[in-house]
C-alpha cells in the first residue's frame, strides 16, 4: 500500500509519554537506549494540588501545562498534539492503565512479537557467542545511522531488503516479521490480492502464519547441528530504516516524537523512544559470487564437470536435500538454492571462501536460501503438494554417498541428539510472542517424522528420489524412548 507522508499542517503523534517515576524505573528498547539522564519535572502551578506529581510538562513560550496521554476509544493510540497549541491537560491515567498499556501492540513495531528473553530485552541484539555476527550486525546499524539505508528486494512476494555497511558493500538480506507475505504491512500487494480474491486458496495450510522469519532462523540451526554448512547463517535480529515499510501512523509518530526533540528537549528527553520503531526479522548472511542454480545446472548439461568436481557437487547436494527434507521446505525451486562454481584455474592462488563446513576447500559450493516456508505442522495434502523440485534432477537418482551417511547417519541415530536439536528449536520458537506449544509439538512430530524416514534411507543406501517417495512418517512413537529433560516433552 501507498503511504501517505503527514505535511506541515497535519497534527503529529505524541507517542510513549510516561510518568518519570516509571520510565527510570523500565528498561528502554533494544539497542535504542537513550543516554541522557532522565530529569524529574513539576508543574510548579500543580504540585501538592492532587495532580500526579510525575507526569511531564510541555513548554509554551512562559507558560508550562500539564501533559498526559488520552485514551482514545479502544484503538490504542494516543492522543494527537498540535505544535500550534500550548496548553491543556487530561485526567491523568490510573495505575491499572499504566499496566495494561503495554500490552498495547504498536501499529506496525514487532517489539512486543517476542516476549524479553531475561530482564533486560535490550540484550536482544547482542551475541556474545558470535562476535562476528554481532559486528557485521553493528556494521549495519552503523551505516543505517549514517544515511546508507537498506534496498528492497524487487523480487519475492514480500518485504525483503538488503542491508549495506557505510561504503555500499551488501551485509546480508533482512526480512522483517511485519513484511511477509500475509504480513499486515507487506508492500507488495500480491499477496494482498491472493488474500481477497481468492481466500479459499489463502496462504499454505500447513504452515503457521507469520513465522518466516523463525523458518529462516531454524533452518540455519538444524544446518549448523547437522554440520550440513549450506544454509548461510541466519539469526534473528532487530533493525529500524526509513526505508522499511511504515503506516502513517507510525512515521507522524516519529515526525512527533523529534519535533518535541528539538523544540522542547526537557519534554523530549522523556520519550520511550525517538524515530520509528525497529522491526524483527530474520538477517541472512549476503554470499558473494552465486547464480541461481538454473544458470549453473544448464551450463552443466552443455559442459560436463570433471569427476572430481562432480563428487563434490553429488556431496553438496545431498546435503541440501537432507535439509529440505529434516524441515520439510515446501517452497524449494530451483530459483532459491545457489551454486558458486570456481572453474579450475581460475582462483589459482587464491583460497576459495567456502560457505560450507569442509575440511577441505571446495571448487563448488551450494547455499540453501530462502527457507521461510518450511516447519509445517502437518503434511502437505491441499491440492498442491508442495514437491521438492530437486527430486526431477539427475543427481536425485544417485545413492548417498557414503561421505554424507558417515556425516548425518549417526546424528539423526542418536535420540539424545533428535532431542537436543527438539529443545534448541523450542527455544527459538517461544521466544515469538504467538507461540503455541501445541503447534509446536505438531511441528516437531512431522520433524521426527521425517528424521526415521531419512534415517531409514540413509540406512538402506536410497536415492533422494527413493526417499521422497517413501510413506509419510509422523515422530510420535520416536520419542517415547526419550529420557525427558523438560516436562513438556513427556507428552509427546
Amino acid at each position: 500500500m501507498s503511504e501517505c507522508e503527514p505535511n506541515e499542517t497535519d497534527p503529529v503523534v505524541a507517542d510513549d509519554i510516561a510518568p518519570v517515576a516509571a520510565a527510570a524505573a523500565s528498561t528502554t528498547d533494544l539497542n535504542f537506549r537513550s543516554q541522557e539522564p532522565l530529569l524529574t519535572l513539576f508543574d510548579r502551578n500543580t504540585v501538592g494540588s492532587g495532580t500526579n506529581p510525575g507526569v511531564a510538562i510541555r513548554i509554551s513560550g512562559s507558560c508550562e501545562s500539564v501533559l498526559t496521554e488520552l485514551e482514545t476509544d479502544g484503538s490504542g493510540e494516543e492522543t494527537l498534539l498540535l505544535p500550534c497549541l500550548s496548553g491543556g491537560t487530561s485526567s491523568p491515567r490510573g495505575e491499572r492503565q499504566k499496566r495494561t498499556r503495554r500490552n498495547r501492540r504498536s501499529s506496525s513495531s514487532d517489539k512486543d512479537n517476542l516476549t524479553s528473553p531475561g530482564n533486560s530485552s535490550g540484550d536482544f541484539n547482542h551475541f556474545p557467542g558470535d562476535p562476528e555476527f554481532g559486528d557485521i550486525i553493528q556494521r549495519a546499524e552503523q551505516a543505517i545511522e549514517g544515511g546508507v539505508f537498506p534496498e528492497r528486494i524487487s523480487q519475492g512476494s514480500s518485504g525483503s531488503y538488503f542491508v549495506k555497511d557505510s561504503k555500499g558493500k551488501i551485509l546480508g538480506v533482512f526480512k522483517p516479521k511485519s513484511e511477509e507475505p500475509y504480513g499486515h504491512l507487506n508492500p507488495k500487494w500480491t499477496k494482498y490480492f491472493h488474500k481477497l480474491c481468492c481466500p479459499c486458496c489463502f496462504g499454505r495450510g500447513c504452515l503457521i502464519p507469520n513465522q518466516g522469519y523463525l523458518s529462516e532462523v531454524a533452518a540455519s540451526l538444524v544446518d549448523t547441528r547437522l554440520g550440513l554448512g549450506v544454509v548461510p547463517k541466519t539469526k534473528a535480529v532487530y533493525l529500524v530504516s526509513e526505508t522499511f515499510h511504515y503506516n502513517t501512523i507510525d512515521r507522524a509518530k516519529s515526525r512527533g516524537k523529534k519535533y518535541a526533540l528539538e523544540m522542547v528537549p526537557k519534554v523530549g528527553r522523556h520519550f520511550h523512544r525517538v524515530g520509528l520503531p525497529p522491526k524483527l526479522g530474520s538477517f541472512q548472511l549476503f554470499v558473494e559470487g552465486y547464480h541461481e542454480a538454473d544458470y549453473w545446472l544448464r551450463r552443466f548439461e552443455a559442459e560436463p564437470l570433471p569427476e572430481n568436481i562432480r563428487k563434490q557437487l553429488q556431496s553438496q547436494f545431498e546435503r541440501l536435500v537432507i535439509l529440505d527434507y529434516v524441515i520439510r521446505n515446501t517452497d524449494r525451486g530451483n530459483d532459491n538454492w545457489l551454486i558458486k562454481y570456481e572453474k579450475p584455474g581460475e582462483g589459482e592462488g587464491e583460497k576459495v571462501s567456502c560457505v560450507c563446513v569442509c575440511v577441505c576447500v571446495c571448487a563448488i559450493q551450494i547455499a540453501a536460501i530462502d527457507n521461510g516456508l518450511a516447519f509445517p505442522f502437518k503434511h502437505p495434502d491441499e491440492w498442491r503438494a508442495y514437491p521438492f523440485h530437486w527430486a526431477c534432477l539427475p543427481q536425485a537418482k544417485v545413492p548417498f554417498s557414503q561421505e554424507t551417511r558417515e556425516l548425518v547417519l549417526s546424528r539423526l541415530s542418536d535420540m539424545n541428539f533428535v532431542q537436543d536439536l527438539c529443545e534448541d528449536l523450542y527455544e527459538l520458537f517461544m521466544a515469538d510472542k504467538g507461540f503455541d506449544k501445541t503447534m509446536f509439538e505438531r511441528q516437531m512430530s512431522v520433524m521426527r517424522g521425517q528424521i526415521l524416514n531419512l534415517s531409514q534411507a540413509l540406512k538402506d543406501n536410497k536415492t533422494p528420489i527413493q526417499l521422497v517417495q517413501m510413506v509419510v512418517t509422523l515422530g510420535t512413537a520416536f520419542t517415547q524412548t526419550f529420557h525427558c529433560k523438560r516436562p513438556f516433552f513427556s507428552s509427546w
